[in-house]
């Protein structure tokens, strides 16, 4: 794509970078076949094609965002399929970030965008803030009816029916590896996450020791940044990166770390893209290095199960799966379903996990490996319509893609949904009567940990 940026311009290392990217497009269309937006709306305005030649106009010009632009900026989900479909390698995750953040510079929203988009900021991250939200919304959802904003009625409806009490597994402390110790991992444990399911966390904790690694809780890790780097607020999500890198940086230079856990893959993405986001501040090296060493969970998970791609189900019951035969590591012993045989897992890939960090083997390979049987979806490179706050911003467009991605687990006939990431996970489970689990909790229970809290009623 030719682009008309002045010299002055490309000074900017955001221009600069965007300039890169545009000038990678082709116009194939290529990415259309995969944007769920555009699948749903069917306009191309709505296709990442159609945003690019959008954000070319906007940035090149310097001109103040108009309402129509930010509208399809804003229906994007930030799913980045379109970066697994591409052909030419477009980097459209920081092309979008850029306007994002272009937008909200020069855009004045309406007033009560501005203060809903506000109120996210200040309560999603913060678990504290948003336990207190959650109660009030579970308090309000009654009245639900009489809210005349349909994104303050999806705000209700994201309450779950029980508010878990707080785990004393998430504050700063270190757990020992069981056994000898092959590795030490600072484990991520989230923000909104902290508050919706905190099982999640005390799962991924007794799995990672169970197999020989030291998990720390870094002191001063909070949010990783994503939720207001996504609305364009790049002052507070550097802030609130800035800190976890600090964090982070501190366990490396005292008793080092081999790895940066991380079980929401949302988070995920964003803190593998630390590196990028400070590369013109101070904190760059640190940045850099945090990037380097962060990785999903299944990621940690694979290396610590020494899982060799060609393995099969039946030899990983057989005990020849390569877990080393030190103190605490055993085998699987993979629990049964009722009807018999294996439980039947319908695999739900997030899209932060398959496209934003290009995962896509390790999480059904672990299952298979823990003796469960895997399916997948049809159209599994679709988004579920969760998508951080885009659930609560673009409740109608995410119902569409909720209901698509529920119709196609459920055609699966599965007795578990599992999934990498905790707005998935919420965003299904509203959808559905089967029990929607994390990964890890699985991985948990196989290996000896406890049956997940969600089974106990229906399995």
């Amino acid at each position: 794509m030719q682009t008309e940026f002045r010299p002055e311009q490309l000074q900017n290392p955001d221009f600069e970078r965007s300039n890169e990217i545009l000038r990678a497009c082709v116009h194939c269309g290529f990415c259309t076949a995969t944007c769920p937006t555009y699948q749903v709306l069917g306009d191309e305005l709505d296709s990442p094609r159609g945003r690019i030649y959008l954000i070319k106009d906007m940035l090149e010009n310097e001109r103040v965002p108009d309402e129509k632009t930010v509208k399809h900026i804003d229906r994007c989900l930030s799913c980045l399929a379109c970066m697994t479909t591409c052909p030419s390698g477009v980097h459209y995750m920081h092309l979008v970030d850029h306007a994002r953040t272009y937008i909200e510079e020069n855009y004045q929203r309406p007033w009560q965008d501005r203060a809903l988009r506000w109120v996210l900021a200040r309560i999603l991250p913060y678990p504290a803030r948003f336990r207190l939200a959650l109660l009030g919304a579970k308090i309000g959802r009654p009245f639900k009816g009489l809210m005349p904003d349909k994104r303050l009625r999806a705000m209700l409806d994201m309450a779950p029916a029980t508010i878990p009490p707080v785990s004393r597994n998430d504050d700063p402390q270190v757990f020992p590896a069981e056994g000898a110790r092959r590795m030490r991992v600072a484990l991520m444990t989230g923000c909104a996450q902290k508050a919706l399911d905190t099982d999640i966390n005390d799962a991924t904790i007794r799995l990672l020791t169970r197999l020989g690694a030291e998990v720390v809780i870094a002191r001063g890790m909070g949010c990783c940044g994503a939720l207001t780097h996504h609305m364009g607020k790049t002052d507070e999500a550097h802030g609130t990166a800035a800190r976890n890198i600090r964090a982070w940086c501190g366990e490396m230079d005292g008793d080092g770390l081999d790895a940066i856990a991380i079980n929401t893959s949302g988070c995920g993405t964003t803190v593998k893209d630390y590196g990028h986001m400070f590369r013109t501040e101070p904190l760059a090296a640190d940045a850099a290095r945090v990037s380097a060493i962060a990785r999903d969970v299944s990621e940690v998970l694979a290396e610590l199960m020494n899982e060799p791609p060609t393995q099969t189900a039946q030899e990983a019951r057989d005990g020849i799966a390569g877990i080393d035969a030190a103190p605490g590591h055993g085998v699987f012993a993979p629990p049964q379903a009722t009807r018999g045989g294996a439980f039947r897992v319908a695999y739900h890939a997030a899209c932060s996990l398959q496209h934003g960090q290009q995962i896509k083997t390790h999480p059904k390979a672990l299952l298979k490996q823990a003796g469960f049987e895997v399916v997948e979806p049809a159209d599994s490179h679709l988004c579920c319509g969760s998508a951080g706050t885009y659930n609560l911003m673009q409740p109608e467009i995410s119902g569409q893609l909720k209901t698509r991605k529920v119709r196609t687990l459920e055609a699966k006939s599965p007795d578990i949904i599992a999934a990498g990431n905790i707005g998935c996970m919420m965003q299904i489970g509203s959808g559905t009567e089967i029990p929607v689990v994390h990964t890890v909790e699985l991985l948990d229970w196989a290996t000896g940990g406890p049956k997940p809290a969600k089974l106990m009623e229906t399995l």
